[in-house]
């Protein structure tokens, strides 16, 4: 019997004395053939309130125990609170001792109850029901979880900026930073797509090292202060996202303009069209013309990228050519691809970029593509300006 049983059968037994049962409350009937007597039922008495009152008052605690039952493991362990496995496994051990046996796995993600806590261990239960002990240092909190998935929820619909493949096992952490809050863990070749940028202290707290050469032309675009490095605002292939070391994600460049980088990096890049091609041996194919944005190859720079470029597909000569450039940019992401209609010119593919000013507003610039012939489109009332672009030069295959 459990616990609850008990209580209610305690409670609910309704006192009898010899006065309940008389000479007579025994029917002959009630004989057997023997001679003796069955089980003498209880005479029916008259409405007793008290009796009542007794039986309302034990079916009450009964209730209220009950109820109680489920803030209660089976072993009467309260829980305290909702945990995530952040390790990518972690032992499930039945005690805190050198010598112990392994009662089960944990795998990155796992949700658990924690209902008991001991120096650097928690004791858990699993959604299976298992209980055993785990290191606390491979468990998050539920404000991390909800705060990850209040993350995915804001940054759902954001458009990619660029595929990339993880070079390492990584963590998916909350905010920028190596030593913020993180669950999810990332295995080395993951492909993730890239959403943003951000920076953060390499090791908070520490000063910056003492200037060595001028940096050139964009000395003034690196903040003074402490060291900081880039991250990258991820979504994984289960659409979950969240921030990794830049440094640890390797940007999946199509080759054919990889090698045009000319020492800069790679920060974004975009399929804007496809034209059709019958190549040098007769065989017809669709190549794309892409819209680049690069910028120096250094870390905590104040924009994310500082130049676009766009390369268009010569169909009679079958290569690659820079059709426009553009330097001295103070690019924030995302860059968003579309199309447009133009009238007489067609619907022809349109691209919008994002630009800081002096002041730190900043604005966004539209540009479309007329193979070869990139242009600005105003909006109303728009100034016209003339871009800090370069001549087109013709880049080979």
């Amino acid at each position: 019997m459990n616990p609850a049983e008990v209580k209610l059968a305690d409670l609910s037994i309704v006192d009898l004395n010899s006065e309940d049962l008389n000479s007579e409350d025994l029917n002959p009937e009630d004989l057997n053939s023997e001679g003796s007597a069955g089980v003498p039922p209880i005479a029916a008495k008259p409405w007793n309130p008290l009796h009542a009152r007794r039986l309302t008052s034990a079916f009450a605690l009964a209730v209220i125990f009950l109820l109680g039952l489920p803030s209660c493991n089976r072993k009467g362990h309260r829980v305290l609170e909702v945990n995530y496995v952040s390790a990518a496994q972690a032992t499930l051990r039945d005690q805190v001792a050198t010598i112990y046996n392994r009662v089960g796995t944990l795998k990155n993600g796992d949700r658990v109850e924690v209902l008991e806590r001991e120096k650097r261990f928690s004791r858990v239960r699993t959604a299976d029901g298992i209980e055993g002990w785990i290191e606390q240092r491979y468990l998050v909190d539920q404000q991390t979880y909800d705060g990850l998935q209040k993350l995915t929820r804001e940054n759902v619909n954001d458009p990619v900026q660029a595929p990339g493949v993880l070079r390492s096992e990584t963590n998916l952490h909350l905010t920028p930073g190596r030593e913020t809050e993180h669950l999810y863990q990332l295995s080395a070749g993951a492909k993730v797509s890239v959403l943003k940028r951000a920076t953060a202290e390499k090791q908070p707290g520490a000063a910056a090292p003492a200037p060595g050469k001028p940096a050139g032309k964009t000395a003034g675009k690196t903040p003074s202060g402490p060291v900081l490095e880039d991250w990258w605002l991820v979504r994984d292939a289960q659409d979950r996202v969240g921030w990794v070391l830049a440094r640890m994600v390797d940007l999946d460049v199509p080759l054919e303009v990889a090698q045009y980088a000319e020492g800069q990096r790679f920060v974004a890049f975009f399929v804007l069209d496809q034209v059709r091609d019958s190549g040098k041996d007769g065989t017809d194919k669709n190549v794309p013309q892409y819209l680049c944005a690069l910028s120096e190859p250094r870390d905590g720079l104040l924009y994310d990228y500082d130049q676009i470029r766009v390369f268009t597909w010569n169909v009679k000569k079958h290569r690659y050519e820079t059709a426009y450039r553009e330097h001295g940019l103070s690019g924030v992401l995302p860059v968003t691809v579309s199309s447009e209609n133009f009238d007489k010119e067609g619907t022809l593919p349109v691209f919008t970029l994002r630009v800081k000013d002096d002041a730190g507003n900043v604005s966004e610039r539209k540009y479309k593509l007329n193979t070869p012939i990139v242009r600005r489109v105003l909006a109303a009332g728009e100034p016209k300006s003339t871009p800090k672009a370069a001549k087109t030069k013709t880049r080979r295959r």
